[in-house]
């Protein structure tokens, strides 16, 4: 499964680099920034002292504005945040929620074999509930300065709260990353037993809808509903953040995005004024 640790408006550079150094010690190297404070932080000194032999991760290193472009090919989201948020993800302990999102994925895997060893009919097909499998897990990191942003924790499938210190649970980035990276590590069966759990694109199903397309469906539904004066935009409430945890837990596919999506292009056309239409008053 492939894996991408994503960092959000850090700002301080040798955090860069002791998070490549941290991920290529797990055997991990898609590193994503998200409007970092330096535009040359993967070249400044700090960086490199800091990554201690990662140039690598360094090398491969994307920079971006904006969170929606880190996200291509991540199907499952996970925050890293100390504090629970209202209408956000359930905040569980790492080691929990990646032995549930692996078994998940092993029975998706099992349920395939069967499918390949039955003829398949009508009633054969439709009687198999097959779950989604994931393409991409997708860690995302706040700011040193001011954690996570609500609209961002909203987005994800879980929110990981590393146990810890009650008086003292704050971690450094870099150490964050360091227990992330190897209890997903040693989930996927370490440096041993890897392959114990099928992962890599080649194995796995390409149906499942990644967060951005979660995200660009949401923003189309969001202007139907307020077309239909469901949603008041100057009220929203929760209602957004709401639906993309219904989405997350529900792990639509591509092709439930497409329904979903020519729906609101359908209330769209629907409540659009007529050609010849004009105000009253």
């Amino acid at each position: 499964m492939h894996t991408r640790f994503i960092l959000i408006n850090t700002s301080h550079a040798g955090n860069v680099g002791a998070a490549a150094r941290a991920m290529k010690t797990m055997g991990f190297d898609d590193l994503v920034l998200v409007a970092p404070r330096w535009a040359n932080v993967l070249r400044r000194e700090e960086t490199v002292q800091r990554a201690s032999g990662a140039l690598d991760v360094l090398e491969k290193c994307r920079i971006v504005d904006t969170l929606d472009e880190a996200l291509e090919g991540i199907t499952h989201l996970c925050a890293t945040a100390m504090t629970p948020r209202d209408f956000g993800p359930p905040t569980v302990a790492p080691r929990v929620h990646f032995d549930a999102l692996l078994k998940t994925e092993l029975n998706c895997h099992v349920l395939r074999g069967i499918e390949a060893d039955l003829v398949m009919s009508v009633e054969h097909e439709s009687a198999i509930e097959r779950p989604a499998p994931q393409k991409g897990v997708g860690f995302l990191f706040g700011s040193e300065r001011f954690g996570m942003r609500n609209e961002d924790v909203y987005r994800c499938h879980a929110c990981l709260s590393i146990p810890s210190n009650p008086q003292f649970g704050s971690l450094n980035i870099g150490a964050a990353i360091q227990v992330i990276a190897y209890d997903w590590r040693m989930a996927l069966g370490g440096f041993s037993g890897i392959d114990a759990v099928p992962h890599g694109p080649q194995t796995l199903d390409a149906a499942v809808a990644d967060a951005l397309q979660v995200s660009g469906m949401l923003a189309h539904l969001e202007k139907s509903l307020v077309a239909l004066e469901f949603l008041d935009p100057t009220a929203p409430k929760k209602l957004m953040p709401r639906l993309n945890q219904l989405f997350n837990r529900a792990g639509v596919t591509q092709e439930e995005i497409h329904i979903l999506r020519g729906i609101a292009k359908a209330i769209l056309r629907k409540t659009a004024p007529a050609a010849g239409d004009t105000p009253s008053g």
